[in-house]
């Protein structure tokens, strides 16, 4: 059974950091491709970032590039996303989430088979 656990969300002011951790169970994590989405209140669930298993070829939704950094240990099991300059539009619920194989796409949240409950990021003004 495979099981996503995110850490680290929290309260920052605008032009803060944040460093979400997502602790992943399952032998099998080094061969899955590893993605962050968020979810706004009212808003759709929007694509952040996502991570080959490799850990090479990282890709980045628009809002988020240049300022986020996704990363991965298999050794440890754990994929972090490091969010920089926050702005009070990053405000969501942060999810991680894993795609067993890959399907085409990284930032299509209905390619992903396995997702974390989800972390509260709140960035205030």
């Amino acid at each position: 059974q495979v099981q996503l656990v995110e850490s680290g969300g929290g309260l920052v002011q605008a032009g803060g950091s944040l460093r979400l951790s997502c602790a992943a169970s399952g032998r099998t994590f080094s061969m899955w491709i590893m993605g962050w989405f968020r979810q706004a209140p009212g808003k759709e669930r929007e694509f952040v970032a996502a991570i080959s298993r490799s850990g090479g070829a990282p890709y980045y939704g628009d809002s988020v590039k240049g300022r986020f950094t996704i990363s991965r240990n298999s050794a440890n099991n754990t994929v972090w996303l490091q969010m920089n300059s926050l702005k009070p539009e990053d405000t969501a619920v942060y999810f991680c989430a894993a795609q067993s194989y890959y399907r085409g796409s990284f930032d299509n949240d209905v390619n992903y088979d396995y997702w974390g409950q989800g972390t509260q990021v709140t960035v205030s003004s």
